[in-house]
């Protein structure tokens, strides 16, 4: 999408996922549960800091990042982008009436929180700004799997995924990064400076 557009002013994530998928230990870290005044004290306090809080954090390996915290950087890394800030925010979601979790083992009351947005605002030296928003919430009957990206410029583009198969292209993807991690450079190399990820027919 990028390299089908002239100029870049911003890009927009959006990616939602069903934490019932994923057992008790993300459903509880995505506040699913919680009433809204518990989920202000336990769940936006750590994610309310500035860019020299989070480098203090991040330095003694107790920040508790999003999934799009490092997908921001990675866009900007393979977009040749320079980071200036990036913060992270926390927003509950609520359902409209009692909701049914068999992951909590519980029913969660209507007002309730039943997971969380996460959403990850990074400037660049360049100009362009990205925003990328995780959803994990428990879903309504009425809710599914979404991802859609917006790139905002000349021309605007705009990329959706309604109901994929999260669970599954996470494992796949998984898979099929196998001959690029045996094949990468020894010590910590990130996936953004690997080939983009192919499907193999035999490995």
């Amino acid at each position: 999408m990028a390299g089908a557009t002239h100029k870049i002013k911003k890009i927009v994530g959006k990616s939602s996922y069903n934490v019932e998928d994923y057992g008790i230990a993300l459903a509880e870290v995505h506040g699913a549960g919680l009433s809204l005044k518990e989920f202000e004290k336990t769940i936006v306090p750590a994610n309310r800091v500035d860019d020299k809080l989070a480098a203090e954090l991040i330095k003694k390996g107790e920040f508790l990042p999003s999934y799009m915290w490092t997908v921001n950087g990675w866009l900007c890394s393979q977009l040749g982008l320079h980071v200036t800030s990036q913060t992270q925010t926390c927003v509950p979601h609520t359902y409209k009436t009692d909701l049914k979790s068999s992951t909590l083992g519980m029913v969660i009351p209507k007002g309730y929180a039943t997971g969380m947005s996460a959403i990850v605002t990074t400037k660049t030296q360049e100009g362009i700004e990205i925003v990328s928003e995780c959803i994990g919430k428990v879903y309504g009957p009425d809710e599914c799997d979404m991802n859609e990206w917006t790139v905002v410029g000349e021309p605007t583009t705009t990329c959706t995924m309604m109901k994929p198969d999260t669970v599954g292209m996470t494992c796949a993807t998984i898979v099929n990064r196998l001959p690029d991690v045996i094949k990468a450079p020894a010590g910590f190399y990130t996936t953004e400076k690997m080939d983009r990820s192919h499907y193999h027919i035999a490995f």
